[in-house]
């Protein structure tokens, strides 16, 4: 049977990929295949989804070790609607609070953190190091966000962002957030959780920048969650949502490979190059958390 008439429920119970989660998770599959059911039970647009994008969505969260429910803000998966192939796709998408805790894993952070800066904080910046000084707020305004990083043999930086440069960046790369913006929509990731989703700009800026090279190895899991971030899982490919259609190969296949489950008929289209980029048309954010 394939894909197309098996719910995400019929899905989950089958013997190979609960055996899939079970090598993965172990002792706590069951809990988080159960996460998986409620948010997909309580989200009419994600019950709308290709099931095997949710599963791949889901998947890469457990390779990660990341929960995704969704007060703990690690993980989550979101739904679009891929208007050229006409059918809505599950995207993995990590939040500010995933990255803090991949990074430590590494065991090469001292310390790392990223949080809003307020106006009147900002004391002594420097444009050249990046660094500034801190000091009482004057208002409940915020002017900025953040990101720092100290690795465990000295190195340091951070990086600050305006929160116009912030908005500048959503607007480019989120078209999602642009079409609210112009129609006065609340429907994007950005529009409900542009703190959140601040923060984590700034964050992966960082990380990205100035991380070690050694993280930056295919198997390591802050590296892999780099890649991961906000893609419509494809059989051998990610497709991102925020970067103009960028196609990058994969090494690891989805599961619905692994288990040889025929997903043909519910494959994203990453060929074109427009997935919610240069046409911003083919995918469009129904996402409301």
């Amino acid at each position: 049977m394939s894909t197309e008439n098996r719910s995400l429920p019929q899905l989950l119970t089958l013997p190979p990929v609960v055996q899939r989660f079970n090598e993965m998770l172990g002792k706590n599959t069951s809990s988080f295949l159960a996460s998986v059911l409620t948010i997909y039970n309580d989200d009419e647009k994600l019950r709308k989804c290709d099931p095997v994008s949710i599963l791949a969505a889901a998947k890469q969260a457990a390779i990660l070790q990341l929960p995704i429910v969704k007060q703990f803000g690690f993980a989550h998966i979101i739904p679009y609607y891929d208007s050229r192939n006409k059918k809505h796709v599950a995207t993995f998408q990590i939040g500010y609070k995933g990255f803090l805790q991949l990074a430590m894993r590494t065991g090469v952070f001292r310390n790392i953190n990223a949080g809003a800066i307020y106006e009147g904080q900002i004391k002594n910046y420097n444009y050249i190091t990046g660094n500034f000084e801190l000091t009482d707020r004057t208002s409940d305004s915020i002017i900025g966000y953040f990101a720092y990083m100290e690795l465990i043999n000295g190195f340091a930086k951070t990086l600050y962002m305006t929160k116009a440069e912030v908005e500048e960046h959503a607007r480019t790369y989120s078209q999602s957030y642009a079409y609210d913006l112009k129609n006065g929509g609340k429907s994007s990731v950005w529009s409900k959780n542009f703190d959140s989703m601040a923060k984590k700009t700034v964050l992966k800026k960082l990380l990205n920048t100035y991380a070690p090279t050694s993280i930056e190895l295919q198997n390591n899991d802050l590296a892999t969650a780099i890649r991961a971030d906000q893609a419509v899982i494809a059989k051998d490919s990610y497709s991102y949502i925020d970067n103009s259609g960028e196609v990058v190969e994969r090494t690891d296949n989805t599961l619905a490979q692994e288990l040889n489950i025929d997903d043909s008929a519910n494959t994203v289209d990453v060929e074109t190059n427009e997935i919610d980029g240069n046409s911003g048309e083919v995918i469009k954010n129904e996402n409301h958390s």
